[in-house]
C-alpha cells in the first residue's frame, strides 16, 4: 500500500521555524517529484514547493521563496520543507505529495498524497 504521512506541524510563534517531514513507503519515489501544497483556513489548497527526483532542482512559490527550502533523501524515502521566518499567513494544513512529472506546481500532476499535518502560526 502506498503511503505518504507527514509530520512535524504544531504551533509556533511568527518569526519561528518549524521542520515538516514526508515519510513514502509502499514503493521507491526515487524516480518521482515530491511536492508540499497547503491548504489554509478558508482558502483553496495551493502549491508551496517541489523538488525534483535526484534533489538538484527546486521551485518555490513566491510567498516562501527565501524562507522555505525542501529537500529529500531517496535513500529514507523522505521529503523534507524547512519553514524559517513563518507568518500568521502561513497557516495552513501542509500536504505532500508524489508525481511523475519533475518539477509539478498544479496538484492534478500529483499521483499520491499524504492527508497532511496543521501549521499554526500565532502573531
Amino acid at each position: 500500500q502506498v503511503q505518504l504521512v507527514e509530520s512535524g506541524g504544531g504551533l509556533v510563534q511568527a518569526g519561528g521555524s518549524l521542520r515538516l517531514s514526508c515519510a513514502a513507503s509502499g514503493r521507491t519515489f526515487s524516480r518521482d517529484g515530491m511536492g508540499w501544497f497547503r491548504q489554509g483556513p478558508g482558502k483553496e489548497r495551493e502549491f508551496v514547493a517541489v523538488i525534483n527526483w535526484a534533489g538538484s532542482m527546486t521551485k518555490y512559490a513566491d510567498s516562501v521563496k527565501g524562507r522555505f527550502t525542501i529537500s529529500r533523501d531517496n535513500a529514507k524515502n523522505m521529503v523534507y520543507l524547512q519553514m524559517n521566518s513563518l507568518k500568521p499567513d502561513d497557516t495552513a494544513v501542509y500536504y505532500c505529495a508524489a508525481g511523475p512529472i519533475p518539477l509539478a506546481i498544479f496538484q492534478h500532476s500529483y499521483k499520491y498524497w499524504g492527508q497532511g499535518t496543521q501549521v499554526t502560526v500565532s502573531s
